[in-house]
């Protein structure tokens, strides 16, 4: 019998593969009336905003680093994808949703607010925001920056880039991070996503960043984040042994192009891959072919969400397999950058599972993974995630007076709706500073 983490690790992977599927599937049928050469020249161009240095851009040493998915989209944003991300199939309304946690919306303006189904228990209406709105990205990197978070991964679905409507929204999210980045000190990266893509497809990622590369000149950003004099290129989803099509020989040509190519490569590349892929076990393939790929990466950052459940399986995990793969990386001369997360619940989206699945106690279960990770000797962080509320592992502000009826939300249980800011925040300067984290947890 699988142990519980086994359990839920194993019913994540190929959930998310299949939710991702079916997103893809519905979307031509939206996507056909537009051009893609249209969506380009639309959407993709140099920066040429203000800029702020706040944020040393150099280096990933010292940081954390949140994911941004930035994929939530509302009927009349302009993007054409109705409840984009807030719902699956169907119509949109209470007893149909597939989120956990419901945004605190309540310092976003009228222009950033678009009325739901949904309604208070005082029977007022329940808002949501778009991230297709380039206002309330702005609003939430200017959130970093009021707490000292360092910056983001922008994680680009490379699936969703292949048409139209898709490339539109996630060209317009980059844009939007970007100047957020900009604006606000912050730093960014593109993290590409490979859940869905199809065999001998590698090349779709190798042509999206020449696209990148020559249209946006995103690597010549100043907020562009940098790490060994080179910019920072992302690529999570290699090695699971959940039945994807892309093998590890397309990533080794991946890998390749980003380190190599005389106009697009001598990037850095981080490799986003299962938890267990030092002993190619558990969520990992069995393929000897994985570590090859990674030795030709700079940065290895495994997957660590829904691994534990509680913080003694939080210490036990770190402090043995932890510490041996931190000393693995250093051996081999790479990089380490390990994923922490609040917690963990999809129930809206998959209601035979059970709300509130990882719980989050009061703070001390993300606290548990930063302490333990810097003990083992981890210097960078990939905080999940920053506005993932399908999965209720968001960090931003999170309302405790959500929507009331047939779907239920979870709460920081009475913590201020920006709690999980200051904490990231706090584990941030403590690991750049290079103090110790306290065990107990820090208010």
């Amino acid at each position: 019998m699988q142990s519980p983490v086994k359990e839920v690790r194993t019913l994540m992977m190929i959930l998310r593969s299949l939710v991702l599927s079916a997103l893809i599937a519905i979307t031509p049928a939206i996507a056909q009336d537009l051009s893609r050469q249209d969506v380009i020249t639309e959407t993709l161009g140099p920066y040429t905003g203000p800029i702020n240095h706040a944020v040393d851009c150099s280096t990933m040493t010292g940081k954390v680093l949140c994911g941004y998915q930035g994929w939530h989209g509302t009927p009349t944003d302009g993007l054409g994808r109705g409840w984009y991300h807030w719902v699956l199939g169907g119509e949109f309304g209470p007893g149909n949703c597939k989120f956990d946690m419901w945004p605190d919306v309540s310092e976003l303006d009228p222009d950033e607010k678009y009325e739901t189904p949904f309604k208070h228990a005082d029977g007022s209406p329940a808002y949501l925001y778009s991230a297709f709105n380039k206002k309330t990205v702005l609003r939430h990197f200017k959130w970093m920056a009021d707490y000292g978070i360092d910056g983001v991964f922008v994680q680009r679905f490379i699936t969703e880039t292949l048409h139209p409507v898709g490339l539109r929204q996630w060209n317009t999210v980059l844009a939007s991070c970007r100047e957020g980045a900009n604006t606000y000190g912050r730093t960014y990266a593109v993290m590409y996503d490979l859940s869905g893509l199809g065999e001998n497809s590698i090349q779709k990622v190798i042509d999206d960043w020449k696209l990148l590369v020559d249209r946006m000149h995103i690597t010549e950003d100043p907020a562009y984040l940098h790490h060994n004099g080179h910019p920072v290129v992302t690529v999570w989803g290699f090695g699971f042994n959940d039945g994807r099509k892309y093998t590890l020989d397309e990533g080794l040509r991946l890998v390749d192009f980003f380190k190599n190519d005389p106009k697009y490569g001598h990037n850095t590349v981080m490799l986003g891959v299962p938890a267990y892929w030092r002993t190619l076990d558990q969520d990992t393939l069995k393929d000897p072919k994985l570590h090859e790929l990674l030795l030709a990466a700079d940065v290895v950052s495994p997957w660590m969400v829904g691994r534990f459940q509680t913080i003694p399986q939080i210490t036990g995990y770190i402090a043995n397999r932890g510490a041996k793969d931190i000393a693995w990386c250093k051996t081999h001369g790479k990089d380490f950058m390990p994923v922490v997360f609040p917690g963990f619940s999809w129930h809206n989206m998959f209601p035979k599972s059970p709300q509130n699945q990882i719980p989050r106690q009061d703070g001390k279960f993300l606290w548990a993974q930063y302490v333990a990770w810097q003990k083992a000797g981890a210097t960078m962080m990939f905080q999940a995630m920053f506005d993932e509320v399908d999965e209720g592992t968001a960090i931003y502000k999170v309302t405790n007076d959500p929507p009331v009826g047939a779907s239920k939300f979870l709460t920081f249980d009475g913590e201020p709706s920006d709690f999980y800011l200051k904490l990231v925040g706090i584990a941030t300067q403590n690991l750049r500073g290079k103090a110790a984290l306290p065990e107990t947890l820090p208010r």
